[in-house]
This record gives C-alpha cells, structure tokens and sequence, in this order.
C-alpha cells in the first residue's frame, strides 16, 4: 500500500496543483470520495465525453441519446433488483474501526469472490483467520468481525421532512445512469423512428455508498458514467456484442492507448440473466496493475422484463417485417468518465531530464489536451509585445481553447504548460515585431520550435490540431 501511495501522491499533487481536480469541501477538512473539477480537469473531463459522444452517437444511424434525471420512483430500483441485493461484503476492525471490503481483502490472497456468497466470503476469511493471515490494514490487529452486507444505495428525503424519512417514502439518488434508459425506452421508441436494433446513449451522475473510497477518481461515491444500451432481437446478441466490443477496443487505441496497456478480463461468474461480460482494464502505472475501465455485458431481457412486470406497462416490441412480438434484449457498455480521466493523466505523464532538470509533462492526445494553445509576449514589460500576442491570442480562441500567460520566464511559462499537457506554445518576440511578423510555435513532445507567420497560425493548427 505504501508504495502504491507513493506513486499516485504523483499525480494527485500535479492535479491539485496544477487546478485539475482538488478535494471537495477542503476548508471544511475533505468529504471521503467525493472530488471537485477544476479548471483543467473540468476542459479534460469534457473532451474525453466528447470523444466518447461523438463515437457512440454523433457518427452513429443507431444510437439517439438521453438525459435522464438522477431521481426516480423508488420501484425503479425494486425492480432492478438494487435494493435487495445492490450490495458489497464489508468487515470491521473492532480495534480502529476500519471499515474494509472482504472481497478486495481475499483478492489481495488470490481468492476470487466475484459474485460470491456471503458464506462463501466468511469460509475463506475464517480460513485466513485460522492461519493468523487475516490483518486489519490499518492497524495491523486481528480482531475483524464476520462479513456482512453493506447497501451501496444512497437515500434521500426528497419530497418529504428529514424527520419522516422512512422506507415507505424514501428515494434514492441512482447507482447507475441506465435505469432511466430503461424507463424511457417506450417514449425513446414512440418519439422517434428508430428500430431495432438501436441504442440510448447517456452521460451523467451516479452515486454509491462506497465501503470504501480510494485510489484518488478512481473510485468515488459520486461520479460520472457513459453508457449504451442497445436494444435487439436476442438472436442478433452474438453478432452485434463482437460489435461493441471490437468498436470499444479501437476507441482506447485512437485515443492513445497502447495495446500493450489493456487488455479484456472475462468474468466467470455472471448475473443470472446475463449470458456474457468483460471487461476492458488498463495497466495503472501509479495503481500498480491491471484495474476495470469499462464493462460490456450481454444482460438479455431482464431489465426490460422486470421494468414491465412492475410497472404493469407493456415493453415488448413487434416486428412488423417478421410478425413477432418480443421483449427486448440488451447488450449493455458502461464506462466511468472519472476513471477514463486518471487512465489518460497516467498513460501521458512523463518525467524526462532536460539540461540537467526534470521536466514533468502531460503527453495526452492533442485532442483531449484542456488547452490547445498558449500565447507569449517574450517580456511582459514591453508593450508592443504584449499587445501583439494578445492580438494572436484574440483571434486563435475562436477556434481553439487557448491561454495567455506572460508571467515569468519563457522557460517557466513552457513548464506549466507542460504539466498541464498544452501541444504548442507560441511566442512573440522582438523579430515578430521588428522584422518579418512571425513567431516561434514550440512543440510539447519534442520541443522542437518552428518559426511560422502570424497569418499562417490558422493553417499551422488546423492540420497539426486535427
């Protein structure tokens, strides 16, 4: 743990420093696993959903999307089956009272307890009781209760007083965006003219009574989740699943992702109503191994059967080519923005030694880069210098996301825009205005510096931003 520690301090320093993302309610003293966006890692966060939108809806005929609302009838989530088995093992340390997830703990001895039991769960930890294994990972004490069920729903009183806050009339803020898929895909249907197969597409807020909240974004009790579910005929499942996930695949690889650096995991042990899932996990440098980024999941027809036995509301579809009434069946990708966030903030940062300092940089893809551009007068005390770059500046912005810094030394002012991943910087020097009204572009990867006319800038970028 230790060591793990001290490889992500790496990156949750340059994120704080560096106003990507900060911890939430800091003045207060932090709120455990929940984290703001700051300027940067808001513009990052919202390029890569924009990379993902644009994939999985913009430049598809069969996907439409959806925003749906983050509270929903209760019932929702009865029918899911959420609030009777949405759940993960916890165990207490009755020394320190730590709290602990007893599946992650037998992973850590390579006992596998994915979508176990909880007798199965107390049997292995009972066994490494018996062996004097079984530690608290905070203090180091062995007197651990048995595990137990811990609900990840969070409630809420919505519509009613705190004080009458009851299970008759409580809600919950959602664990996961694609139940409002569910309950709109009869209007999603009715409202447009698409047929099956098809997809609903959404991006928002999820939330999770996390046992235990760690690893920086990478696991939070409030976070963002990007999900299709696409609705077909359960005979065109195989076909269109080897769809999906070739498609996922080569978005990590367009993106900057080395094959080298993911890879699929298989689970073994599905859900009862589901007849396939993997997942597509990234090797974290600064989490030392292979962890989960996104999930794609045959589910078949039970979120649509359930939905439409409890709501009394008729979810089948019929096919008018071949007659046939059905229940959809659903094949399911899920992705978490904020994960999605640390993979690409790890694959791209790099410390490099240049003249004897070390140059730490952010080598993301210039597409995702939060600024693409940063504009400098060489010296800030000289006005036509100053007035020239703002002029650059004025008019790059329209097209791009751009910055002006004039504040410090040209070497100090490329080293920030390294740390925050910034392709090319330009400079307006004393030649600019003297001479021949061009300025130096320095690129971040190679920083290498090209001279390129001010009326050529528009064309520089348009081919090396593409």
């Amino acid at each position: 743990m230790k060591k793990e520690s001290n490889k992500i301090e790496k990156i949750v320093s340059l994120c704080k420093r560096r106003g990507f993302v900060f911890p939430s309610s800091e003045i207060y003293g932090g709120l455990g696993g929940i984290y703001d966006y700051g300027h940067y890692g808001t513009l990052l966060k919202n390029n890569i959903r924009d990379a993902w939108w644009r994939h999985m809806v913009q430049l598809r005929d069969d996907v439409v999307g959806l925003d749906s609302a983050i509270f929903m009838h209760p019932t929702t989530w009865k029918a899911s089956g959420h609030i009777d088995s949405f759940d993960d093992p916890q165990i207490d340390c009755r020394k320190c009272k730590n709290r602990m997830r007893a599946d992650h703990i037998l992973e850590s001895f390579e006992i596998s307890a994915d979508k176990t039991s909880l007798e199965f769960i107390n049997t292995e930890l009972n066994k490494l009781k018996e062996s004097g294994k079984l530690k608290c990972e905070s203090c180091g004490s062995k007197d651990l209760t048995e595990a137990k069920r811990f609900s990840l729903m969070v409630k809420s009183n919505l519509g009613s007083p705190t004080d009458e806050l009851k299970e008759e009339n409580v809600v919950y803020l959602r664990p996961e965006t694609c139940g409002g898929i569910y309950l709109e895909y009869k209007n999603t249907l009715d409202s447009t003219r698409m047929k099956l197969p098809f997809g609903i597409a959404q991006i928002g807020k999820a939330f999770r009574n996390e046992i235990v909240a760690r690893q920086f974004v990478f696991r939070t009790r409030e976070f963002e989740q990007m999900e299709l579910q696409y609705f077909l005929h359960p005979s065109q499942m195989k076909e269109k699943y080897e769809m999906w996930r070739n498609l996922r695949w080569q978005w990590y690889l367009e993106y900057g992702i080395d094959k080298a650096d993911i890879h699929w995991y298989k689970h073994e042990k599905l859900a009862h109503y589901a007849t396939d899932a993997y997942d597509i996990e990234y090797n974290f440098k600064f989490l030392d191994g292979f962890k989960e980024i996104e999930g794609i999941h045959a589910r078949g027809d039970w979120d649509l059967s359930q939905h439409s036995k409890f709501s009394g509301i008729d979810l089948s579809y019929f096919d008018e080519v071949k007659k046939e009434k059905f229940i959809p069946h659903i094949m399911e990708t899920s992705v978490g923005l904020n994960r999605l966030f640390l993979m690409f903030i790890d694959k791209a940062y790099e410390e490099e030694e240049v003249d004897g300092e070390t140059r730490t940089v952010l080598k993301l893809d210039k597409r995702l880069a939060p600024i693409k551009i940063a504009i400098f007068p060489l010296l800030k005390n000289k006005p036509d210098l100053v007035k020239k770059a703002k002029e650059i500046y004025d008019n790059l912005k329209q097209s791009y996301m751009c910055e002006f810094d004039d504040n410090g030394n040209i070497g100090k002012r490329y080293r920030r825009q390294d740390e925050i991943g910034t392709p090319y910087c330009v400079t307006v020097d004393f030649e600019t205005i003297e001479k021949d009204s061009s300025v130096t572009v320095r690129d971040r990867d190679s920083m290498k510096q090209d001279r390129v006319k001010i009326d050529e800038l528009g064309k520089y970028f348009g081919e090396n931003l593409k």
